[in-house]
């Protein structure tokens, strides 16, 4: 019985574990546009950037580009670097959704309005 039990723990473990990684891995595009605005609005206010509106758009790059510089975590291309080092892990994710949805080479490339 005992063994039984601990196998289904060590299971619901797994599975739960799993199911956070993917979750993880997805980001929200919408909440990552409203970040990526946000912190350029910071930087405006600030007066570390002379527009509030976000110097690199989504369609600047493409998916490739755009996962090379979030794993390897290169923002300075983006000015502010103060305001992207405070960003989240979460934040991050949310930002790299949008901006990877909406790149050069996907179905529905944008530009920040």
């Amino acid at each position: 019985m005992k063994k039984i039990i601990s196998i289904l723990l060590a299971l619901f473990f797994v599975m739960t574990t799993v199911g956070m990684a993917f979750a993880a891995e997805n980001g929200n595009k919408r909440k990552g546009k409203y970040t990526y605005r946000k912190v350029y609005k910071a930087c405006y206010d600030k007066g570390e950037v002379t527009s509030k509106k976000p110097i690199l758009n989504p369609d600047a790059h493409t998916q490739a580009q755009w996962t090379r510089i979030f794993e390897k975590k290169k923002f300075q291309e983006f000015g502010c670097p103060e305001q992207w080092r405070a960003l989240t892990e979460e934040e991050l994710l949310d930002i790299y959704a949008y901006l990877h949805a909406h790149a050069a080479d996907s179905p529905t490339p944008a530009k920040c309005k």
